[in-house]
């Protein structure tokens, strides 16, 4: 079938980024991303991962230049580096960059495959490098696991970008050493301030941290400059000194960068969402289960019509999140 009209959004902004929850489950239990005791999606409401494949296919056709895969932790489904060996065919012929996100507990496994799919960077979720401190903010995780995963990415060839949710009380302080372990290893760090997305056990008012502060901190022990860097997503960047290394800054409250949102996110049940901060979406797994390729193109579509200009986060003591929908359904 003929390639329909680019992807351009109703405030004519161009679509040429797809993040694609490839399932919403995680071997970790962030307390600032999930609930301790978490109910999933059943296996049966999943898009397959042939359907999740033509979807973004279909992206690719369209004008997408970028795909990251995430979850949940991507690398928890079975049969996930299938369809990353499938994207990455598509590399240099629409698709400029197949790239993921993971926390690394299984990446030691994949780190070569995914080289081989064509896989030339990742980003690795990593909030803190302290035993006791990760154990509590993952609930039961094992930091000396990701970083072995994060050094068996280095050796196989993976750029590796660490990514650190700045916490009040519990990894603020780290921060700065953090970022010196970054520049030691030749890794970028990005830090992300708390979003108000999904039911947790916890008021995220009570962790919630301005990036703005972190970094005039950060600028008291690191020679920091402006760097006009982008990787296709909402961070700012600052080179670290003449280290190579940067440093990013996502900041959705004190820093929105909506007025040049590119993308768009598939969630592991085939929900398209516009934006990470409304419920609004298309159910593309309904679209191409009863009309294909063609009816996937005209949810898409809609959902571009109404993509809204801007989120409207907020953090306030006892707000509710801007809806229930864990970050691990929308794809983190």
């Amino acid at each position: 079938m003929s390639s329909p009209a680019p992807l351009v959004d109703r405030h004519g902004r161009a679509i040429r980024y797809l993040r694609v929850s490839v399932t919403d489950r995680c071997d970790l239990r962030c307390r600032y991303c999930m609930a301790e005791k978490m109910t999933f999606l059943p296996r049966s409401a999943l898009l397959t991962l042939d359907e999740m494949a033509l979807i973004a296919e279909r992206f690719v056709a369209r004008g997408v230049t970028k795909i990251r895969l995430t979850g949940g932790e991507p690398l928890v489904r079975r049969d996930a580096m299938d369809l990353v060996a499938r994207l990455g065919r598509h590399i240099g012929a629409g698709l400029d960059e197949l790239t993921m996100t993971t926390n690394a507990t299984r990446l030691a496994d994949h780190a070569d495959a995914l080289v081989a799919a064509g896989v030339r960077r990742i980003n690795v979720s990593l909030d803190s490098r302290d035993p006791a401190t990760f154990r509590h903010v993952t609930r039961h995780g094992d930091v000396d696991q990701v970083l072995a995963g994060i050094a068996a990415a280095k050796a196989a060839g993976l750029q590796v970008k660490i990514n650190a949710v700045a916490l009040a009380g519990l990894n603020e302080h780290e921060l700065p050493d953090l970022l010196d372990w970054c520049v030691s290893e030749g890794h970028d760090l990005t830090l992300i301030e708390t979003m108000p997305v999904g039911a947790i056990d916890e008021d995220r008012a009570d962790r919630f941290v301005p990036l703005t502060r972190v970094l005039a901190d950060l600028k008291q022990r690191f020679d920091l400059e402006p760097d006009a860097h982008s990787s296709g997503g909402p961070a700012r960047y600052w080179r670290v000194g003449d280290s190579g290394v940067r440093l990013g800054l996502i900041s959705p409250l004190t820093g929105n960068f909506c007025a040049g949102c590119n993308r768009v996110r598939l969630t592991t049940e085939g929900m398209l969402y516009t934006c990470l901060g409304h419920e609004d979406s298309v159910d593309l797994k309904a679209a191409i289960r009863d009309g294909g390729l063609a009816g996937v193109d005209a949810a898409i579509d809609a959902a571009l019509a109404a993509k809204p200009l801007a989120h409207d986060f907020k953090i306030e003591r006892g707000s509710a999140p801007a809806h229930a929908r864990h970050m691990s359904v929308t794809g983190g």
